[in-house]
C-alpha cells in the first residue's frame, strides 16, 4: 500500500475524532453527562429507534471515512482532501453521508437518553452544516472537480438520502 492511502487512513482517523467524535460524543456528553432525562416519551421502542440510528449512523460514518481514505486518496479535513470524487457506498445516496450519519447519531442519543435538547442540538447541527456546505464545501469542491461534482450534485440528494439507486 502507498503512503498516500496510509496517511489518509490515519488523517482519516484523526479527523473522525475530531469531528464527529466532538459533535455526537463530546457535544451530547457536555449538555446531558449521558443522563437519562425524562423530557421525552420513554416506550421501549422508540428508545429502541435511538439505539438503532446510532449504529446505523456509527456504520455510515465508518464507510464514508474509509471511502475517503481508499477511493478518494484523501481525508474530510480541507487540510488533506480527497484528490478523487467517491460516488459509492453511502456517497450513492446522499452527498453528506457524513453530517447526515452524524445527525442520525445525535437524534439516536436524543431517543435513547430521552433529552429534547439533543434534538435541538441536531437540528441547529443541520442548520450551521447547510451554511458551511452551501458558501464553502460546494464552491470548494466544484473548483476541484469541475464537471463530475456539477454532474453527481444534480443527481445525489444533498441531506435526505435517496434509497433507489441512479442507473
Amino acid at each position: 500500500m502507498s503512503a498516500a492511502p496510509c496517511s489518509a487512513k490515519l488523517g482519516g482517523a484523526l479527523f473522525l475524532l475530531a469531528g464527529p467524535g466532538l459533535e455526537a460524543g463530546v457535544g451530547p456528553w457536555l449538555l446531558t453527562g449521558l443522563d437519562t432525562g425524562d423530557g421525552l416519551p420513554g416506550p421501549w421502542a422508540l428508545r429502541a429507534a435511538g439505539g438503532v440510528l446510532i449504529a446505523a449512523g456509527l456504520i455510515v460514518l465508518a464507510d464514508a471515512f474509509v471511502r475517503l481514505a481508499r477511493e478518494g486518496l484523501g481525508t474530510p479535513s480541507p487540510a488533506a482532501p480527497p484528490s478523487v470524487l467517491v460516488a459509492t457506498g453511502a456517497y450513492r445516496h446522499v452527498r453528506h453521508p457524513m453530517y447526515a450519519a452524524t445527525t442520525a447519531v445525535i437524534a439516536g442519543e436524543a431517543l435513547l437518553l430521552r433529552e429534547p435538547v439533543l434534538l435541538l442540538g441536531a437540528a441547529m447541527y443541520v442548520a450551521t452544516l447547510c451554511a458551511l456546505v452551501r458558501f464553502r464545501e460546494d464552491p470548494l469542491l466544484r473548483r476541484r472537480f469541475g464537471a463530475a461534482h456539477d454532474e453527481y450534485r444534480a443527481a445525489i440528494p444533498g441531506w435526505w438520502p435517496r434509497l433507489r439507486l441512479r442507473r
